[in-house]
């Protein structure tokens, strides 16, 4: 089995750029939302999802008041330092200090991200300062070493 290497993620994220935005859908070329691209990615580079994806509306950060994305993401990425990511680690976004995490991206680079969100089809961005302050959380996908 071969390695599963940063560059290798970055270029199955870059696959679905384009992809237009469609919230719970994973499918490249047809729709996906920000968790939808990370599952893709999954799927392209390591295999089968690890869990079925249950039930979740657009405002479920806000309505829930936990930390279900970090939660799971915890259960099958490995949990690292925010300062550390680098490509190909899957970033996580709070959009209010007093809400959970609901946003996620795959970093592209030292300053870029591919993500997907409501209106917007999946697409590389700068990671800007506005985006670098709601930073959260950061997860390795298994398997990928250190940079």
């Amino acid at each position: 089995m071969t390695a599963l290497t940063r560059a290798a993620l970055v270029a199955e994220a870059r696959t679905w750029i384009g992809t237009p935005y469609r919230h719970r859908a994973s499918l490249k070329g047809v729709g996906a939302d920000c968790l939808g691209l990370v599952r893709g990615v999954w799927r392209g580079c390591i295999g089968p999802e690890p869990e079925p994806l249950p039930p979740y509306a657009p405002d479920w950060a806000e309505a829930a008041r936990r930390e279900t994305l970090a939660d799971t993401a915890r259960r099958h990425l490995d949990p690292i330092d925010p300062a550390m990511a680098g490509p190909g680690d899957v970033v996580l976004f709070r959009f209010r200090a007093h809400l959970p995490a609901k946003h996620a991206a795959i970093l592209s680079g030292p300053s870029g991200m591919i993500h997907a969100y409501d209106g917007v089809s999946v697409c590389e961005t700068v990671l800007t300062p506005w985006w670098r302050r709601r930073l959260a959380y950061a997860y390795r996908f298994p398997g990928v070493g250190a940079p």
